[in-house]
């Protein structure tokens, strides 16, 4: 986890130094769905898809000329998962405050900059939990989780972005502790996000 704040701060401070006096700083709304997968380190556990929801504020820094920048959102985020274990269906619904602290490349094509512009992005997603941690007898969800998320998306109209991102959990986001003849189990969270942001 230092490793991990340690290179996001190195980034964040070598973009700034690299801006300039045109640089971008933007603010805006965002919301999007997620689709939510726990990944145990258990077969025993079988997992299906299910689906959340996301909404918060963003703030994004983007330096002249390259189009590299920062996209830092605060968000509250619903992540569902359902599983089963020894033929009993088991709903977790968990809700987070998470931090997505996102590198961002927004892609310059010539003429059409102003009405379609594409972007790539990667980076760590922090999430606190806010709802309860017992699931079950045995069964906990973790305090904090991290992501690290891969995504795409365009901007319209320099304003409304559409994206899309897959989050690979770093973190056990749950433990099971002797529920199963296979010791301790972890999940850990996988989620595609798809997301609409207004950005003033």
């Amino acid at each position: 986890m230092r490793k991990i704040l340690a290179t996001v701060l190195v980034a964040l401070a070598a973009i700034t130094c690299a801006s300039s006096a045109n640089a971008q700083l933007r603010f805006g709304v965002k919301a999007g769905i997620n689709v939510n997968s726990m990944h145990f380190s258990s077969d025993l556990f079988d997992a299906h898809n299910r689906a959340g929801f996301t909404g918060g504020v963003m703030m994004e820094f983007t330096a002249p000329v390259s189009g590299l920048g920062l996209d830092l959102s605060l968000m509250y985020t619903r992540r569902n998962a359902k599983w089963m274990e020894n033929e009993e269906l088991i709903n977790d619904n968990r809700d987070y405050i998470s931090l997505p602290l996102h590198f961002k490349w927004r892609i310059n094509i010539p003429l059409v900059n102003k009405i379609v512009r594409p972007y790539l992005l990667t980076g760590p997603d922090f999430a606190v939990l806010t709802s309860g941690r017992a699931v079950k007898e045995g069964i906990r969800n973790r305090k904090f989780d991290t992501s690290w998320d891969f995504g795409f998306g365009v901007e319209l109209f320099q304003h409304l972005q559409v994206g899309a991102s897959y989050g690979i959990g770093m973190t056990k986001a749950l433990k099971a502790v002797g529920v199963t003849g296979a010791g301790d189990v972890a999940g850990r969270n996988r989620y595609w996000t798809v997301t609409a942001a207004y950005l003033f």
